[in-house]
């Protein structure tokens, strides 16, 4: 049975005080609705196309890209935003990959240093979260399980989308709770993850 360190098996939660200060400039517009479409075969596509200039203009920085969240699960209900998980040795040094990022298009958006170094950037159509993790971060690591779960365990991967959509529903005034109204069906399906003996293929845990 595989056995995972307390930082992957435990949800993080920053303070108030913390999340009050990580928002840079203006949120997204998208923000402001949740969207929940049916899985779009295209979504492959496109996060091929978003990763392919990160490592033309982050070439020897890039430790890892990986596509994960809802759009990297074959046959799931999910927004329609691409996201990436991109890993480098320090996101202390913005100057070393944000101005890349920008002249790509890219926005910072996010600036979360206390989870892990973590920068969240949109893309100039914001449909692409581009989330840069300092090396050896737990979050993507707990983001592949998840991702390689619900490829294999069609259950879960319903059970997901209908509650997205239930919540996407019942948030609809309120759009800004969406994401955490979101928690308790995500830990009982990671409780199912961390209970597995094996289960899980093709999540690499180690930290890079």
């Amino acid at each position: 049975m595989p056995e995972y360190p307390p930082e992957i098996t435990q949800r993080f939660h920053g303070t108030p005080e913390q999340m009050a200060t990580a928002l840079v400039g203006k949120p997204p517009r998208r923000w402001e609705s949740i969207v929940v479409d049916d899985y779009d075969p295209a979504w492959v596509d496109r996060f091929a196309a978003a990763s392919s200039p990160l490592r033309d203009v982050l070439d020897g920085l890039i430790i890892d890209v990986e596509h994960v969240g809802s759009t990297s699960v074959p046959g799931l209900a999910a927004k329609p935003i691409i996201d990436i998980d991109l890993s480098i040795a320090d996101t202390a040094d913005e100057s070393r990959y944000i101005p890349a990022l920008e002249r790509l298009g890219y926005r910072l958006v996010l600036r979360e240093p206390w989870w892990y170094g973590h920068r969240m950037l949109v893309s100039s159509a914001e449909d692409v979260h581009l989330h840069v993790w300092q090396q050896g971060a737990p979050e993507p690591i707990r983001h592949r399980l998840f991702r390689d779960w619900l490829r294999s365990h069609p259950e879960d991967r319903e059970l997901y989308a209908s509650t997205k959509r239930r919540l996407a529903r019942e948030t609809a005034d309120h759009p800004g709770d969406y994401s955490l109204a979101k928690n308790d069906v995500i830990d009982d399906i990671f409780a199912r993850i961390f209970a597995a003996t094996g289960e899980v293929g093709g999540a690499d845990l180690r930290p890079w």
